[in-house]
């Protein structure tokens, strides 16, 4: 394959093959969706943005010594990463109330919790992402006992780091996703971005949003909101 080869594209991203077969390259795109893809929205600057975050968190997950797919950030919208084979889910944690829960349970918003909740969410388009439990993963063939225990403390421990360095720039980090997969050796590493598309933020004073609630809700312009983390993660790098 070349690398002008489309393998995917996602929401928010497309993957193409390279020459190397463990290689890929994931161009980040100015799109932002809501409600599953159900609301879709072009916006100049989003995907570069997005990109400079992301890197900047992989590179301190790998420097805490977490697996990763990254490789490296080769120009404004791309990033090299190790192929993976992906679980399909989507590995959610949740340190306060706020979203989904927030509304499903009638709970306080921005309620903590401690420990933090753990939920699995099974990746389909189709389907809506349902909610997955222990029980129906091991009997899909996704995952078994061990690699959820794995999964489990990889959360934890990239909660805690990501939670530190966020608080670092004055923001709370309210709730996220991962998604894991695995290398052609079997390793399990961390995938997919590390952004604002994925954590909700708040702002550790005033709890204004900085990620994408503000796009959700029709609050304002989303890349300012992104720009600010991405400011306040470099000038709080130690």
């Amino acid at each position: 394959m070349t690398d002008t080869a489309l393998l995917y594209s996602g929401k928010a991203k497309q993957v193409f093959a390279t020459a190397d077969p463990d290689v890929l390259k994931m161009v980040y795109l100015d799109q932002a969706t809501a409600l599953n893809g159900k609301k879709k929205v072009q916006i100049q600057g989003k995907g570069p943005v997005n990109l400079q975050i992301s890197t900047l968190l992989f590179q301190t997950v790998a420097a805490a010594g977490i697996p990763t797919h990254y490789i490296a950030t080769d120009d404004a919208t791309t990033m090299r990463v190790r192929k993976c084979t992906m679980l399909p889910l989507e590995v959610v944690f949740r340190n306060l109330a706020s979203g989904h829960f927030e509304s499903k349970f009638q709970v306080a918003h921005l309620r903590p919790f401690s420990p933090a909740i753990h939920e699995y969410y099974f990746k389909s388009d189709a389907l809506d992402d349902p909610f997955i439990n222990n029980d129906q993963i091991k009997a899909l063939g996704i995952a078994d006992d061990a690699t959820l225990a794995q999964l489990r403390d990889l959360t934890d421990r990239l909660n805690a780091l990501l939670t530190a360095r966020f608080a670092q720039a004055g923001i709370t980090l309210v709730d996220g996703k991962f998604e894991f997969g695995r290398l052609s050796d079997g390793t399990l590493v961390l995938a997919d971005e590390l952004s604002p598309d994925n954590f909700r933020l708040v702002d550790s004073t005033t709890k204004e949003s900085l990620d994408k609630d503000v796009f959700r809700k029709d609050e304002g312009p989303l890349v300012p909101v992104y720009e600010e983390v991405l400011r306040r993660l470099q000038e709080s790098e130690d």
